[in-house]
């Protein structure tokens, strides 16, 4: 049986019918249309559909709909200001640190985060925080350089 859910993602209010049990990231995917946010493993050990809530980095796939009620979610669409990339995707780009993309907003996100907290991160920093997101085509150097250069040039909080 459904159930009404308010959600706010991305700045924007949402109202939602979906079961007790839906996750998160069934949400934002089926009933949102917010396709940034990767289904990799279902299981909460790939990283690849993080999220914001609150600014903390979550795992979409064992997240609630309910869990999130009352809280701000920001996914990967939300990352930018309007056409703008996001420093950090800039530095994505700049570096090469995207090759198939599919763990790229799981990646953005928990970086996101760490630069929002940390914005001038050593590489072991950078390194500790993404170990829950795993990348299967770069060997993460790439990544890890991109994240320590977009250290500082964050023109707004995650």
């Amino acid at each position: 049986m459904k159930r009404g859910f308010r959600l706010t993602v991305n700045g924007e209010p949402y109202e939602v019918l979906a079961a007790p049990h839906a996750t998160l990231l069934e949400v934002l995917r089926e009933d949102l249309g917010l396709t940034g946010t990767k289904e990799g493993c279902d299981e909460g050990t790939c990283g690849a559909c993080t999220v914001l809530v609150d600014r903390d980095p979550w795992l979409a796939c064992l997240t609630l709909v309910g869990e999130v009620q009352g809280k701000e979610v920001r996914t990967v669409e939300g990352l930018a200001g309007g056409r703008a990339l996001h420093p950090l995707q800039e530095s994505f780009l700049e570096h090469g640190a995207v090759q198939c993309g599919f763990c790229t907003p799981g990646m953005l996100m928990t970086a996101a985060a760490l630069l929002a907290e940390r914005p001038h991160p050593s590489e072991e920093e950078v390194r500790e925080a993404l170990e829950g997101n795993f990348c299967r085509c770069t060997g993460y150097v790439k990544i890890v350089d991109a994240v320590v250069a977009a250290g500082g040039r964050q023109n707004e909080p995650v």
